[in-house]
């Protein structure tokens, strides 16, 4: 298990389910939207209090980072340049999806699945 994220688990079914115990998510989920080259890309239910502005959250081996939609930036976190990367250029490839997957999400609907980059 990642130190950073305590006992968080990603079942088969691409649900990351938060870990309650240790506050982060209290408890919501976050189906994954998408996966490329090792990143797991996720999106909170309802969540649009903690950071404001449409974001995604994205888990790399042990690492995890949470990024704007509307500009790549990262908000908290890290990931390795290279797949950072990739992952800007996917994020500007879908904004359009992301972004409605966002108002989904933020109105704790399920989101779509988004298309990895090829």
């Amino acid at each position: 298990m990642p130190e950073n994220l305590g006992n968080d688990m990603a079942d088969c079914t691409g649900i990351y389910h938060a870990n309650v115990e240790s506050g982060q998510g209290k408890g919501r989920e976050m189906p994954s939207i998408s996966m490329f080259y090792g990143l797991i890309v996720y999106m909170y239910f309802g969540d649009n209090r903690q950071h404001k502005l449409p974001h995604i959250h994205v888990r790399y081996q042990d690492e995890e980072v949470i990024v704007s939609i509307p500009d790549g930036n990262v908000l908290k976190g890290r990931i390795p340049p290279a797949k950072m990367k990739l992952l800007q250029a996917w994020i500007e490839l879908h904004k359009e999806e992301l972004v409605a997957d966002w108002a989904l999400a933020a109105a704790g609907e399920q989101p779509y699945k988004i298309d990895p980059l090829r």
